[in-house]
């Protein structure tokens, strides 16, 4: 049995992982003591003691200290064995009281009374503090070890020794039965009964008999525990301590991510935007850069425009905080019940997303919204915020911000927006594509419904009177035109004017790319329009597709006030996404004949002298002979040929001047000197890097690849009597309301009055009796000269009034190869002069773009002496009066280039030819329908075919190789191999 016990204990002990030191807690196991003897039957039992305790039996030599055996153990603090029996009843007899059943150990004989525990695997130590305390316990673990202190029962002072109970102090050691199991034990009292019962769930239920003093107790050892459905519900303890936790969670998240989560700067694209282009009256030409957006500060949005916001986006932003999460949660619910997709957010928290944020779906980015939308509505003011919302939300056809879509929709200004059409804009921004009714007409009444609600709203917040809400119809926007934005004319704007700014240091490229600029032009729209509509009817329209060399057709040109410099107009081609080169601005075409009265200006301001020392005036008469050999010029000998190898002879710088004789400008240009020749192109306004500005004699017939509007300013500074003011392209430029400097235009007297009218008197007869003649149809006075580039690649006229200087050149360009390709044939002409196309365009612009404005002459102060006569000075001068011939007003009409083509004429060949003269000197009646006189002058007298004294030619001209007088051979080698232009390369 000891060995049983033993193995039970250890058992126990494995299984608990408890280690029991009998040294220590003296746990005395009384399986392995000898048990008393049980009475013979029919024998009564012993009578009890004298202090009432029933009696024992003898204490058997083998027990310790010849105690007996239940009181082995029952020194003080020691454990004992608890077989407590009725007074006089044997130790199986114990517990049979009636009714109840005996205990399981004391049936068995030779079982001690300790194992009446019927599991002898479970063993249990309980300590009890007192007698009259309930001992039934809830054992909630059978497998479990408790000790039990057991005091003495008050009525326990007299018994033996053998009732170990009668020490508190004693420790007893007890089975505990599995569950459901009874145990019953004899308690000190004979009339005392004890039953413990363990339940289902290890709860044991001990109770006393009445007559125990302690008197019976009935304790609960614990709550049950919850069972079945029970325990899916939490426990009012459970649900108060999550609440407690949730809030403390929400409050340290909330610190942590105002903490955390900084205001960053804006995005890219927010802050992108659309450079705009205005004309001088504000109308819009073009908007550049990859987002249509035009940022205004706040001013300059209407209230109506402002109130419509805040009424269909968030009315109550005034005095509403930067978040409302019980919008959040109630949007959030309407989305889940399919009534649309609602975000709940106010205007704040909108205003961060687009700004500061992306557009993603995140719980990152939305979390990020409500902190930065909290601090942002802390640190700006509401205004700053509205402001920025309206410039940062989308309406729909490519525009951001309210400008943007002002403009887009209505072709207005945000600050020009009523109510109704306000209200139409604010509805854009829940749908902007779906709302757009021009390109959506399906969804017109879901639209019509938004406005209505927008509408409806500002009359609930008093921003709109019900009487003006009352019969207001529907604004219907226009169509849209932003998808060919950089068609037409206004890509080429845009491109030169960005030019202009970069070039002249007033925006730095990047700022310039970055955008927001609101930049007015000098532009002035009615001549523009009137521009582009000249080019179409005199060119365009008369090309034929099927006639390859009209595909090489390309026009430029430029208007200029000479007043203020101003360009007022420019036409650079017929598209540009067709063609993308500015024809106005290109420097690769010569300019021709349209150089020559600089060189003229330049003897003038010069006081330059002939050869043979004559003062070069209008009326000085130079020798016109072909190719003529330039005098006075150090470098290789230079002899240009005029036009179709014609010889003037002696002629007038007037006459030269309508002829566009390149013999009389050539030695001109060495007369005055070419340094002071290029000089004073550049004073006039011909930029000093113009390609090709040459140093020889050959300056005089355009060699230079100026430009079309750097020849406009150069001729609008002759229009404005020699004062010169670098041009201007741009009136004005802002950013976000801020304006940015622009440099001053300074004028100065580039050459001086008397040079530069006296120029412009002479100019005036290029008109009324030289090449273009057409330009008398603008019915205004008008100076100007014609030319004509090498081969003729180019055809130019550059003419003025007092009020506008205009400039046009026809190019002709391989559009594969951008190669510069001869005009020869285009239109169905033999060739396109600058008297032709050029001088008509200009007329019919000029007409129109001055239309309703009076008549002026020219106020000019001319040169003094200029109306003299000036010949060589072996020959006696001839009073005017006498001889029409002799001053410049008269010119010869062999064949001249007078600004008309006549079909069927064979084209002259390219070298050696100069404008106006198709077969040499002709007499009288020459076909080029003006005032004609001989082909050459010689003391202002001609005849038919006749001759020329002193340098004259007969038969008005010579051949290569032929003879010349007062002036040498022509047909010599080429000019100088540097900045001098070979022999018969030009036209004019």
């Amino acid at each position: 049995m000891g060995q049983s016990s033993s193995q039970g204990r250890k058992s126990e002990q494995r299984r608990t992982g408890t280690t029991y030191d009998a040294k220590q807690e003296s746990v005395h196991d009384m399986s392995d003591e000898p048990q008393p003897k049980q009475p013979e039957p029919g024998r009564a039992p012993r009578e009890p003691q004298s202090d009432g305790t029933p009696g024992r039996p003898p204490a058997k030599a083998g027990d310790a200290a010849g105690k007996p055996p239940a009181e082995a153990d029952t020194g003080p603090g020691k454990p004992r064995a608890e077989a407590d029996t009725d007074a006089g009843k044997p130790p199986a007899e114990a517990d049979t009281s009636p009714g109840k059943p005996p205990a399981e150990a004391d049936t068995s004989p030779g079982k001690p009374p300790a194992e009446a525990d019927t599991d002898p695997g479970t063993m249990q130590m309980r300590k009890v503090a007192d007698p009259g305390r309930a001992r039934t316990q809830a054992d909630t673990d059978p497998g479990t070890v408790q000790i039990r202190k057991i005091p003495a029962p008050a009525a326990a002072q007299a018994q033996t020794p053998a009732q170990a109970d009668t020490d508190p102090g004693t420790v007893q050691m007890r089975k505990i039965p599995a569950p459901a199991t009874a145990r019953t034990q004899a308690d000190t009292d004979p009339a005392a009964a004890q039953t413990q019962t363990l339940g289902a769930q290890g709860a044991a239920a001990q109770t006393q008999a009445p007559g125990d003093p302690g008197a019976a107790q009935g304790k609960p050892a614990g709550k049950p525990k919850r069972t079945g459905w029970r325990r899916v519900i939490p426990t009012w303890r459970m649900t108060l301590g999550a609440f407690l936790v949730a809030a403390l969670l929400l409050v340290g998240g909330f610190f942590l991510g105002y903490s955390l989560v900084q205001i960053p700067p804006a995005n890219a694209f927010a802050t992108k935007q659309a450079n705009v282009y205005l004309y001088s009256d504000g109308s819009v030409i073009a908007r550049d850069g990859e987002v249509n957006r035009e940022n205004v500060t706040l001013a300059q949005v209407s209230k109506d425009a402002q109130h419509a916001i805040l009424a269909a986006e968030d009315r109550d932003f005034y005095t509403e905080s930067a978040v409302d999460p019980k919008a959040m949660v109630r949007a959030a619910w309407n989305t889940a019940l399919g009534k649309g997709k609602q975000s709940g957010s106010t205007i704040t928290q909108q205003y961060v997303k687009n700004y500061y944020l992306r557009q993603e779906q995140t719980v990152t980015r939305k979390a990020k919204e409500f902190f930065i939308s909290i601090k942002l509505d802390r640190e700006v003011s509401k205004d700053h915020i509205l402001e920025g919302y309206l410039n940062t939300s989308y309406f729909g056809r490519n525009a951001y911000g309210i400008q943007a879509a002002a403009q887009a929709y209505y072709g207005m200004n945000a600050t020009d927006l009523d109510p109704a059409r306000a209200a139409y804009l604010a509805a854009l921004v829940n749908a902007p594509s779906q709302f757009d009714v021009v390109a959506h007409p399906e969804n017109r009444r879901a639209a019509e419904s938004r406005w209505n609600y927008v509408l409806d709203g500002m009359v609930k917040k008093g921003w709109l009177s019900q009487s003006e809400r009352t019969g207001m119809k529907f604004p219907m926007p226009k169509e849209s035109t932003l998808s060919t934005g950089m068609s037409g004319q206004r890509g080429y704007i845009v491109r030169t004017v960005k030019d202009y700014l970069t070039q002249n240091d007033i925006i730095d490229e990047d700022k310039l790319d970055s955008g927001g600029y609101r930049i007015t032009t000098t532009l002035q729209k009615p001549k523009q329009d009137a521009f582009v509509k000249a080019v179409n009817d005199k060119l365009m329209s008369r090309l034929d597709k099927k006639n390859k060399v009209d595909s090489y057709v390309r026009a430029g040109g430029a208007s200029v006030d000479p007043k203020t410099g101003k360009v007022v107009a420019m036409y650079n081609g017929v598209d540009y996404v067709k063609q993308y080169t500015p024809n106005a601005t290109r420097r690769d075409f010569q300019v021709g004949s349209t150089f020559k009265p600089f060189v003229f200006t330049a003897a003038v301001e010069n006081q330059s002298q002939t050869q043979d020392g004559r003062v070069i005036t209008p009326n000085t008469i130079y020798d016109g002979t072909n190719k003529r050999t330039v005098e006075g010029w150090a470098g290789d000998p230079y002899a240009p040929e005029n036009e179709d190898q014609h010889s003037y002879g002696p002629i007038t710088v007037t006459e030269a001047t309508d002829r566009s004789v390149n013999s009389v400008y050539a030695q001109m240009a060495a007369d005055v000197g070419p340094q002071k020749v290029k000089q004073t192109a550049i004073d006039l306004g011909v930029p000093e890097n113009t390609p090709d500005l040459a140093d020889g004699p050959a300056i005089a017939l355009g060699t230079a690849t100026a430009s079309v509007l750097d020849m406009a300013q150069a001729y609008a500074t002759l229009a404005n009597h020699g004062r010169h003011g670098t041009y201007t392209m741009v009136e004005k430029v802002t950013r976000e309301g801020t304006p940015i400097d622009l440099p001053g235009r300074e004028t100065r007297q580039a050459v001086s009055r008397e040079a530069a009218d006296t120029t412009t008197s002479m100019l005036r007869s290029v008109v009324q009796n030289g090449t273009a003649s057409a330009a008398q149809a603008a019915g205004r006075p008008v100076a100007g000269k014609t030319g004509t580039a090498e081969e003729d690649t180019a055809a130019w006229f550059a003419g003025y009034t007092p009020e506008l200087a205009t400039v046009v050149s026809v190019m002709g360009q391989d559009p594969v190869t951008a190669a510069h390709k001869s005009l020869y044939g285009a239109m169905g002409l033999p060739r396109i002069n600058g008297g032709g196309a050029p001088t008509e365009i200009w007329t019919q612009y000029t007409q129109d773009a001055l239309e309703g404005r009076p008549v002026r002459d020219f106020e000019l102060s001319i040169q003094p002496g200029s109306d003299v006569p000036q010949p060589p000075v072996d020959e006696a001068p001839v009073d005017p009066t006498t001889d029409d011939t002799a001053d410049g007003d008269s010119a010869t009409t062999g064949g001249q280039d007078t600004g008309t083509e006549t079909p069927g004429e064979t084209p002259s060949t390219p070298e050696g030819q100069t404008e106006g003269q198709t077969d040499g000197g002709t007499t009288d009646g020459g076909a080029s329908g003006e005032s004609p006189t001989g082909g050459g002058t010689a003391d202002g007298g001609t005849g038919d075919g006749g001759t020329a004294t002193d340098g004259g030619t007969t038969d008005g001209g010579t051949t290569e190789g032929g003879d010349t007088s007062d002036g040498g051979a022509t047909g010599g080698p080429s000019g100088p191999d540097w900045a001098v232009a070979p022999q018969g390369a030009r036209r004019e």
